[in-house]
């Protein structure tokens, strides 16, 4: 009775509309080991994220000497391994648990959640264009949202036996099993908020990430990251899950070697435009840096901020409003009027463009070349987009050697651009900051300012 009883549990459940079914096995019985819950786990890279794993609950600790890849198979995805683990979390990797982690290929064609839902609407800005090029729509323009994130779908079954550390062993048989949760790494740990500025009397939707154990004794750097126009929208996530430019400095790996506070703004406007006009949203997002700043335990001389394409543009905007707030500033895909940006010239920057953006790679020589006739000092080169790890380490320490406060690196044509694709329309410019924000000594130097 009380297996008939379980089977219709699970047969309702399987109807819920959760986010991923798992066949699991059918258990005798005299079996006490079994599967108890499944887990979706997403991550986010430098195009978006992606569904990467799952992770299987047991009632009992598991053997991880005994699972492999082949004991597993999901439905048009890649098994790519599977093992024991103490938690949802895949970084909890242990020799034996409760939980098995079935991983994915990520480049699996239906691995990425966003989805576009079509064009936006009259003068605004998608993804796919490219600034002083086709335009990004005007400064408080709202867009039609173009892009949206399926919840994760997939159907694992088990093809082998796993066998539990008491010596249970859960048999090769299936059955469906809904998933009850998602776990999305480092995105989950942002706090989503709403800011109510008393100033301007807009309200801003937020991200924001507070350093693990937080002591209100120490003094914390904040990063502000602004999104690019095809996020526009008013899920406050989607600036977590459209790229890297957040989510990389609240990593665990990151926030090891720099703890911060991390600030992604939602904006539910276009925020910067080709005209070099930008939204009220800017005079409200510094008064939420404000707000953060008196609320926590925030070091006013290491406030840094980056974004990319409109984010840029309105990282720009506020570096010209207010020169003395942030201590530097990476700016990705971005441009301005060349003469407004006169005041850049006592900054510190690092500017990183494309020379396959049709916009922003020749905004960005005007820019330097103003700067330049400021009396700034800026130190330039050439990187390949298709580098190692170790081969940015060393580009980046050749020119860090010059010590200049502004650093303008291009990108060589073609090296962003993913195989397969081609360079038509904005695919320069949005893959500048696929791989950008993945160059870790420039997230070093950073940090490395003060004001």
């Amino acid at each position: 009775m009380k297996s008939q009883t379980r089977r219709n549990f699970l047969m309702m459940s399987a109807g819920a509309g959760a986010y991923l079914a798992i066949r699991v096995p059918v258990f005798a019985a005299t079996e006490v080991t079994h599967a108890k819950a499944a887990t979706a786990i997403t991550q986010v890279f430098g195009d978006g994220i992606r569904l990467t794993a799952v992770a299987i609950e047991y009632s009992a600790p598991v053997s991880g000497a005994e699972l492999t890849s082949a004991s597993f198979h999901v439905d048009d995805r890649t098994v790519t391994g599977a093992y024991a683990s103490t938690s949802v979390n895949p970084a909890d990797r242990d020799e034996n648990g409760r939980f098995v982690i079935v991983t994915l290929s990520a480049d699996d064609a239906n691995a990425a959640l966003a989805e576009k839902t079509g064009q936006p609407q009259g003068n605004s800005t998608s993804a796919d264009r490219a600034p002083g090029k086709n335009g990004v729509g005007k400064a408080g323009d709202i867009p039609r949202e173009d892009t949206r994130y399926r919840h994760a779908q997939a159907t694992v079954t088990q093809t082998g036996p796993v066998t539990a550390t008491n010596g249970a062993v859960v048999r090769a048989l299936s059955r469906p099993l809904e998933t009850t949760h998602v776990r999305n790494l480092v995105v989950d740990d942002f706090r989503a908020l709403q800011f109510h500025d008393p100033k301007t009397g807009k309200t801003l939707r937020y991200n924001l990430f507070v350093p693990k154990n937080y002591d209100a004794t120490r003094s914390y750097s904040l990063v502000l990251f602004m999104h690019d126009a095809g996020a526009t929208g008013t899920q406050t996530r989607n600036t977590l899950y459209q790229g890297l430019g957040a989510v990389v400095w609240a990593s665990p790996e990151e926030q090891a070697k720099r703890p911060c506070f991390v600030l992604a703004p939602q904006y539910a406007e276009i925020i910067a435009d080709d005209d070099s006009n930008t939204s009220s949203a800017l005079d409200t997002t510094i008064d939420l840096v404000e707000a953060l700043a008196r609320q926590y335990s925030v070091d006013r001389n290491r406030l840094y901020v980056t974004g990319q394409s409109g984010g840029c543009m309105m990282a720009i905007a506020m570096d010209i409003k207010y020169p003395d707030l942030f201590a530097a500033s990476f700016l990705v895909a971005g441009q301005w009027g060349p003469e407004l940006t006169k005041p850049l010239a006592r900054q510190k920057l690092w500017i990183m463009v494309s020379q396959d953006d049709p916009g922003a790679f020749p905004g960005d020589n005007a820019i330097t070349t103003v700067l330049e006739r400021e009396g700034a000092r800026i130190s330039r080169a050439t990187w390949n987009g298709t580098w190692t790890t170790q081969q940015f380490r060393s580009a980046f320490d050749t020119i860090d050697r010059e010590g200049s406060p502004i650093n303008y690196v291009t990108f060589e044509k073609g090296t962003v651009i993913p195989p397969g694709q081609t360079t038509a329309g904005a695919s320069g410019h949005r893959n500048t900051w696929r791989i950008a924000y993945t160059i870790e000594p420039v997230r070093e130097w950073v940090f490395c300012q003060h004001r």
